[in-house]
């Protein structure tokens, strides 16, 4: 295991050597972090949870209690995954090949979940690969998502569908006007075109760097 000695790795944790851990993170009991799996700075794996092999999770990620992320995930900074949550890698999983025999690694190829920065999924959901979850989106505890979600998306269901838009701060967004929607935390303000929202400019630094000009 490569690690910064100001790394925290509880004794009964199971962290391959090969794995790489960042500064200030923290792998508690029962975890379990394969070969060659790459976590980064100041997250949380919590206890009995399960990083696959080849795993990549970037830097301030929590990934709580008993939640098991199956290679060949990729995590963004500031992603969080909720107690016992499930990212798969199997489209069409079979535990026998055809002729009866039992499978091995070279009779099928896995395919990752990929999470994107702030992203967050609930409790208990489950992302069936291949599937990307896009920036600040939030997963609802429960869902089953089998399809891309976009950034900023708050879904849930099984299937999971839209139900609503969510800002930084994780709390939904209000509509303001057709098409216009605020957070009623940062006062951030969004422009919806179809099912893509994006954060609207700044109209106060706006004017202020015409002014400076």
């Amino acid at each position: 295991m490569t690690a910064p000695s100001h790394a925290r790795v509880a004794e009964s944790a199971d962290v391959s050597p090969s794995a790489s851990i960042g500064a200030e993170t923290w792998i508690w009991h029962l975890a379990q972090v394969r070969d060659f799996a790459v976590i980064g700075a100041r997250c949380v794996i919590g206890r009995g949870a399960y990083v696959g092999a080849g795993v990549v999770i970037g830097d301030n990620c929590k990934v709580q209690n008993h939640a098991l992320v199956y290679e060949p995930a990729r995590l963004a900074d500031g992603v969080f995954i909720g107690p016992a949550a499930v990212l798969t890698n199997d489209t069409y999983p079979r535990a026998v090949n055809p002729d009866g025999s039992l499978k091995r690694a070279r009779d099928w190829d896995p395919v990752g979940v990929t999470v994107q920065h702030g992203a967050s999924i609930g409790a208990h959901a489950t992302c069936v690969a291949p599937v990307t979850i896009g920036e600040w989106a939030t997963v609802a505890a429960g869902a089953v998502v089998v399809r891309d979600v976009p950034a900023h998306a708050l879904v849930a269901g099984a299937p999971a569908r839209r139900i609503g838009w969510v800002g930084k701060a994780g709390v939904p967004l209000e509509e303001t006007m057709p098409a216009r929607w605020e957070c009623p935390v940062t006062g951030e303000r969004y422009v919806q075109r179809g099912d893509t929202l994006t954060l609207e400019p700044d109209r106060n630094a706006s004017e202020r760097d015409e002014a400076e000009h």
